[in-house]
């Protein structure tokens, strides 16, 4: 085992594939001089050369443009958006190419495309730097959504995504690219669509991603200390949903309370809490509780972004609710 950073993390899967693939390329501002606007991709230019760690001007449409274009003639490129605030000037190229040309071609053409960089929450930088946006992404058929919670997720989850041959949006947190986490030395991957029991318990699941999966485990260990034994899933992919862990999980403590750093309508969570009250309602001993971030834009203040953010005891408040306790 080896410890190392989650930027680590994620350029340790890039690095890995692009030797064992020449096909495989990254594209993005400031990736290959700078060695990544985060240092996910230090080092790798010096490796590769210019032709595979490539440095854009600022024009998010045309390099992702470029890069579906060379998914669909045999390259399998791994486009880094800054944050994806600056993907939604590409929207058009992930929405109406990468997510639909298999379809719309009929099975004639594969889009074998990664795009990554980080979403949600980045502090105090304001209302244009900190949108989530999962569930943008994980609305259009056609896209794979991928959202890890720690190190080892993320490496073996990014080497799967690189490997897939649909277009997948890999969303990593620029307040975790510190995070440390012992990985193993050896190769491994993580399968995409499964979520991860990150603590068992009988009481109460809690349901979260991301980011915020640190608030749920930080409120599971003190609700531990009060006698409360809550379950704590990671779903790691959000589309597709691994809605099975969840269910199998709410039959057995009988209640659910999710949390996640999105807007409140038309999030996740809202998806998450349609499908359990749909295949486990009979299950449920109470009404499930869902957490996320006010239904406002990121304020600048720092007390307001603290009013903002899901908090620790919003979700051990929660948990007591549904316990009625």
């Amino acid at each position: 085992m080896k410890e190392i950073q989650f930027r680590q993390a994620i350029c340790e899967a890039m690095s890995e594939e692009m030797r064992r693939d020449a096909s495989i390329y990254l594209i993005g501002e400031e990736v290959a001089n700078y060695n990544g606007a985060y240092k996910a991709s230090k080092g790798m230019l010096a490796e590769f050369g210019d032709k595979r760690v490539i440095d854009v001007p600022i024009s998010e449409s045309g390099f992702t443009g470029i890069s579906v274009g060379a998914a669909m003639n045999g390259c399998r490129p791994i486009v880094e958006f800054m944050t994806f605030n600056f993907s939604l000037v590409a929207m058009d190229q992930i929405i109406n190419n990468a997510a639909k040309l298999y379809q719309m071609s009929g099975g004639q053409w594969n889009i074998p495309i990664v795009f990554r960089g980080p979403t949600a929450s980045a502090g105090q930088l304001g209302a244009t730097h900190s949108q989530a946006f999962e569930n943008w992404f994980a609305n259009c058929p056609g896209l794979k959504v991928i959202v890890p919670s720690n190190p080892y997720d993320a490496k073996g989850l990014l080497k799967a995504a690189i490997r897939d041959n649909d277009p997948v949006i890999f969303m990593e947190s620029e307040q975790m690219y510190g995070d440390k986490m012992e990985i193993p030395e050896d190769e491994y991957l993580i399968p995409i669509g499964v979520a991860d029991v990150k603590k068992e318990g009988s009481d109460v699941t809690i349901v979260s991603f991301g980011q915020v999966m640190k608030v749920a485990l930080k409120a599971a260990k003190e609700l531990e200390q009060e006698g409360i034994k809550a379950e704590v899933i990671d779903l790691r992919t959000i589309r597709p949903l691994d809605y099975d862990t969840v269910i199998n999980s709410v039959k057995k403590t009988n209640r659910l309370v999710v949390l996640m750093e999105e807007w409140p309508f038309a999030s996740i969570a809202s998806e998450v809490a349609y499908m359990v009250q749909q295949k486990a309602f009979d299950y449920l001993d109470a009404p499930i509780k869902r957490i996320t971030t006010a239904d406002t834009s990121a304020p600048y203040s720092a007390p307001l972004f603290a009013e903002w953010y899901p908090k620790v005891e919003q979700v051990k408040k929660a948990v007591k609710e549904v316990l009625y306790k």
